[in-house]
């Protein structure tokens, strides 16, 4: 492996785009090596995913380690414990041990601070981000079925999935992959998700490719 790119994922759950990752990677249709994937949730099946292919996993988790014991009334002690939650993960990650040549947001639920970036340009380490929307449209959480609910409601005919360069703004930064269907008003939520799934692990794989290929060198 030998003069390949470092990749650290960024995950939160299933790992599904996190998988298709690891069998590109295997395949050699990116020019890296995922060096380690840091999950949000202790209870991540992706967690799974890398030790199976024994990829050394981080959890830093917000709910059980930073939030633990503030209630949700406490909006003050919650944003300091928020703060220090991306600013310690931009510390592990910039760590010699750790630092990657790209950051690979691949299901990762959390939004990530400015500070968080900041720290992340100074250490000049590239980030990219999974999003199941075109650029522009369903910005934020929920986006599969708020595009779905669009459709169904005539509002709009083409979906989409992107992947883009990270910046405070969530999901308005540059796009570097993006690939367009069409919406089928006869298909179920359920039906639409699983097209998006697979559009999804296409995507990521050429995103990642192309990051690294125009972010790194």
């Amino acid at each position: 492996m030998a003069g390949k790119k470092k990749i650290l994922v960024l995950i939160s759950g299933s790992g599904t785009n996190l998988q298709a990752l690891i069998d590109a990677c295997a395949a050699g249709k990116i020019d890296g090596e995922i060096v380690k994937v840091v999950s949000s949730s202790p209870d991540a099946y992706g967690l799974t995913r890398a030790s199976n292919s024994s990829i050394p996993t981080h959890v830093h988790d917000l709910q059980g380690q930073y939030y633990k014991n503030i209630p949700k009334e406490d909006k003050k002690a919650r944003k300091q414990a928020r703060d220090k939650f991306n600013l310690d993960l931009a510390e592990y990650i910039v760590r010699p041990e750790n630092k990657p040549d790209l950051i690979v947001c691949a299901g990762w639920m959390l939004i990530l601070s400015r500070d968080f970036l900041l720290e992340l340009e100074k250490h000049k380490v590239p980030i990219i981000n999974l999003h199941p929307a075109l650029p522009g449209a369903f910005a934020g959480i929920n986006a599969i079925e708020r595009a779905w609910q669009a459709g169904q409601n005539g509002e709009i005919s083409t979906a989409g999935v992107m992947i883009h360069k990270v910046i405070t703004e969530v999901d308005e930064g540059e796009p570097l992959v993006v690939k367009e269907f069409p919406l089928i008003r006869t298909e179920s939520l359920e039906q639409y998700t699983d097209r998006v799934h697979s559009v999804e692990h296409i995507a990521i794989v050429e995103g990642t490719q192309k990051a690294l290929q125009t972010l790194v060198l």
